[in-house]
C-alpha cells in the first residue's frame, strides 16, 4: 500500500465532518456523511509544489486520509477496520472562488477540487503505527504560522461509519483514499507560501507524518475569469 498514490483509483473526500469547519463556511452540519470525488491525478508527493491557477483563490484543508487495503461493498461498520491498510496526511486544496461561483448556480464543483497538485499527500503510514485514528493531532502552518490546529477526535462521523456509508454507494478498491474532513481554520495559499503540516499521536514527540510544500503560480491551463461567476 506504500504506492497507493500511484495505484489507487479514486480519492473520496468527506465534506463537513468537523462541525466548526462547517460553521466557518456557513454550511449546515450534516445529519449523515456526504462526499465528493477527486481525481488521483491531483496527488503531489511530499516536498513538491502546489500549483495555483491564475485567478484562483486556493484554500487549504488539512485532513487525515484512510488508505483502503482491500476491495469491498456494503461493508458493515463492525467489519470496516479490516478494510483499512493504513493512513496518510493530505491537504484537500480547493479553488474557493470557483467553487462558490458554481455552487451559486447549482452546478457541480468537481473542477474546483480536481486541479493537478490539489491533493498534496504524505507517504503511507502503516496501520500498526496508529492505535486510535480518532485521537490524533493535526495541524497546518503557512510560512511557519499556525492556520489549522485540531484533533481527529472532533470528527462528526468516525471512520467505520464513513467506510460503511461510502461502500453502500460505490465499491471501495485497494489503494483508494478516504479523506475524513478538516478542522476549522481553512484559508488561502498564495504563490510563494511555504506550507507545512503534521500528524501526530498526542503522547509522542515524533510525528507520524510531516508535509512541506511550496506554492507556485501555475503556468498555462485554466484561468478563472470573473464572468465564470
Amino acid at each position: 500500500m506504500a504506492s497507493f498514490f500511484r495505484t489507487g483509483r479514486k480519492i473520496i473526500a468527506i465534506g463537513r465532518n468537523f462541525a466548526e469547519h462547517a460553521k466557518e463556511l456557513n454550511n449546515a452540519v450534516p445529519k449523515e456523511p456526504f462526499f465528493f470525488l477527486k481525481p488521483t491525478t491531483s496527488y503531489v508527493a511530499n516536498s513538491g509544489k502546489i500549483e495555483i491557477p491564475v485567478g484562483v483563490t486556493a484554500h487549504h484543508e488539512i485532513e487525515l486520509g484512510v488508505v483502503i487495503g482491500k476491495g469491498g461493498r456494503n461493508i458493515p461498520e463492525s467489519e470496516a477496520d479490516s478494510y483499512v491498510a493504513g493512513y496518510a496526511l493530505a491537504i484537500d486544496m480547493t479553488a474557493r472562488n470557483m467553487q462558490d461561483a458554481v455552487k451559486k448556480r447549482g452546478l457541480p464543483w468537481t473542477a474546483s477540487k480536481g486541479f493537478d497538485t490539489f491533493t498534496p499527500v504524505s507517504a503511507f503510514i502503516p496501520k500498526s503505527m496508529v492505535s486510535d485514528p480518532h485521537n490524533l493531532n493535526i495541524w497546518l502552518k503557512i510560512n511557519d504560522e499556525f492556520k489549522q490546529n485540531g484533533t481527529t477526535s472532533d470528527m462528526i462521523f468516525r471512520i467505520p461509519r464513513l467506510i460503511q456509508f461510502v461502500s453502500s454507494i460505490m465499491t471501495l478498491e485497494e489503494g483508494d483514499l478516504i479523506l475524513t474532513g478538516t478542522p476549522s481554520g481553512v484559508g488561502p495559499i498564495t504563490p510563494g507560501d511555504v506550507v507545512t503540516a503534521e500528524l501526530s499521536v498526542p503522547s509522542s514527540s515524533e510525528p507520524l507524518a510531516s508535509l512541506n510544500f511550496t506554492a507556485v503560480q501555475r503556468e498555462g491551463g485554466f484561468t478563472f475569469q470573473p464572468e465564470y461567476s
